[in-house]
């Protein structure tokens, strides 16, 4: 007889994808190919019924129908992605991985007609068609955002070629990317012992106490990362230059982060305003590292103490703890908010345990809207984890809010996507800090949001900064061995006279798997972080008033573009004032510190 466990006992175990696919059977999978080529095969059909005569009514019942076979691809690929994010050297999920990719890339190359004759429509007969806002606002929206990119697409016959280009070249580059770094082990010596980590146990390492044990992990993780980082620097080299080839030679962007910008609907003059300002404030980060190597006593910061705690304390919260401390917190911020992150464990959608071969790092997937999120996690029963925590589960509450979108529009652009895991970060250290009067305990906690929000803002920008560099290098014919250089120029820049640094970290970049699979992506942690330091002060002014607008914006999801959200919220991106409101924050807390 098996005994139920209690409501809120919370296990650190896998996941499981059975609302996805039952099983990986050849019989399962077989069956599930099929429906979609029915499906697909029966919205080929559709192509009769698109000429100029069409009737709103009719193009409505088109998109509908496009939304649900969307639906059946998504589960299908889903399943492979999250599958092989739990075991990448498992041969079995990388075959099935591949063999959807291939298979959904040609179903994609059939379905491409109907945007594609979307987009070539003169405008006059797209506003005729478009469906009628109070009530069909979803698909409005998905229509209206398609003839966003008619700049940028090609006709269809490339359009196909370029898709079957990716699945069997540059995606197929950036899914040995993760065969090869999320392989890799790691030796450290704790405690008199030599242990074999993965690079999430190695890297909570470099939050210990003691110096040298800081310092080692980041040596082994550069040592183990060079043995094959001429492989890597070759990858990312051709990365480079299919953006480059693919975005800016054949579709018309004007630079390469136009492509991420474009995507992402964010202004180029916002990211711009962004990263400048960003720049702007370092010297508060620098002033920061000088107090940081006084409290730590030595003269000055080395790279490899940026991260080092105040306290002699190797604190460790058990898995359990750290869900009920996350769940509570959100609770006194927003009981809805707080039942919509449990449903994630509800749903057994939460992968937090740590496996040779499983992807490293933290991610929240959202399949469907119909679907709770799913959550991955490296628990290591660091302090730091509890936040990463608090983070992954905020967007799956975002994606839970959003759930009454359609499947084409839930999804926020990237950086709206960062709003509500920042600032569910942002509640986890305002309620360690409430009450605290205590200097010594408030200089911790502060020191250590401090110690995240370089990590989230500065460091997120200069790796864009870095990307914009050495994808310009790239073009003018630098070797790959030259963004080293690039690289450790950007982190001078960052440190300036405060950090010392040392040689291995000159070739940090190919560590970094964001530049790899989601070029440009990393300015959205700089954008969701200050942005949420700007709501933040304002849910201080206002209290539980703020907390209807906020959750209103975050169900908004994808379906209104981000500047109208944003706007509806009273934020302008392209004005640097706004960006510069963020870091009054930033000056705050560093005042603070340079006070006691």
């Amino acid at each position: 007889m098996t005994v139920a466990e209690p409501a809120h006992s919370y296990r650190q175990k896998d996941w499981t994808l059975t609302e996805l696919l039952p099983d990986a059977s050849e019989e399962t999978v077989a069956a599930r190919l099929a429906e979609a080529e029915a499906e697909v095969a029966a919205f080929e059909e559709q192509r009769e019924a698109l000429g100029d005569g069409i009737e709103p009514a009719v193009l409505l019942a088109i998109v509908n129908r496009y939304e649900r076979l969307v639906e059946k691809l998504y589960v299908l690929g889903a399943y492979g992605s999250l599958w092989f994010a739990a075991d990448t050297q498992a041969s079995d999920a990388l075959a099935y991985k591949s063999r959807l990719e291939h298979v959904l890339t040609g179903f994609q190359n059939r379905l491409l007609f109907f945007g594609l004759w979307w987009k070539d429509l003169d405008d006059d007969a797209a506003e005729r068609l478009l469906p009628d806002a109070a009530t069909h606002a979803d698909q409005r929206h998905f229509l209206s955002d398609l003839r966003r990119l008619k700049p940028f697409t090609l006709e269809e016959t490339s359009e196909q070629i370029i898709n079957l280009k990716d699945a069997n070249g540059i995606s197929a580059l950036t899914t040995l990317y993760s065969m090869l770094t999320n392989r890799l082990e790691f030796t450290l010596e704790i405690d008199g012992e030599a242990k074999t980590l993965t690079r999430g146990e190695l890297m909570s390492h470099v939050y210990s106490t003691d110096p040298e044990r800081r310092a080692a992990a980041y040596q082994e993780l550069y040592r183990v990362f060079d043995r094959d980082a001429n492989i890597l620097a070759q990858i990312y080299l051709h990365r480079v230059r299919d953006w480059a080839s693919e975005f800016q030679e054949l579709r018309g962007y004007a630079s390469p982060i136009a492509v991420r910008n474009a995507r992402n609907d964010i202004p180029d003059a916002a990211v711009d305003a962004l990263l400048d300002v960003a720049s702007e404030h370092i010297g508060l980060f620098q002033r920061y590292f000088e107090l940081k190597a006084g409290w730590l006593g030595v003269d000055k910061l080395r790279r490899y103490d940026v991260y080092a705690p105040l306290t002699a304390s190797d604190k460790e919260v058990p898995y359990e703890e750290a869900v009920e401390l996350v769940l509570d917190t959100f609770k006194a911020f927003d009981t809805d908010f707080a039942a919509r992150a449990e449903r994630v464990f509800a749903a057994d959608h939460i992968d937090a345990e740590i496996r040779p071969g499983k992807k490293s790092g933290a991610f929240c997937s959202t399949v469907l809207p119909s679907q709770t999120p799913w959550v991955l996690l490296n628990y290591t029963s660091k302090v730091r984890d509890v936040a990463t925590m608090a983070h992954e589960l905020g967007h799956a509450v975002h994606s839970l809010l959003a759930a009454d979108h359609s499947v084409l529009t839930q999804h926020s652009c990237l950086p709206l996507a960062e709003t509500a895991s920042v600032f569910a970060e942002q509640l986890l250290t305002a309620r360690l800090l409430e009450g605290e009067t205590d200097p010594a305990v408030r200089r911790e906690l502060l020191a250590a949001q401090m110690d995240d929000i370089y990590a989230t803002v500065i460091r997120q920008s200069y790796f864009t900064r870095f990307e914009i560099a050495a994808h310009q290098a790239i073009a003018d014919g630098a070797a790959v061995d030259s963004l080293d250089e690039i690289y450790f120029d950007t982190l001078r820049q960052q440190f300036g006279d405060a950090v010392e640094l040392s040689d291995e970290f000159r070739r940090e970049w190919v560590t970094i798997p964001h530049i790899y699979q989601t070029p440009f992506y990393c300015y959205a942690y700089s954008f969701g972080q200050l942005l949420v330091l700007a709501l933040y002060r304002r849910y201080q002014q206002e209290g539980a008033a703020f907390v209807p607008g906020y959750l209103a914006m975050l169900a908004t999801g994808g379906a209104a573009p981000p500047v109208e959200v944003l706007a509806a919220a009273g934020v302008d991106p392209t004005d640097p004032e706004f960006w510069r409101g963020g870091f009054a924050v930033v000056r705050d807390i560093v005042a603070e510190l340079e006070s006691w």
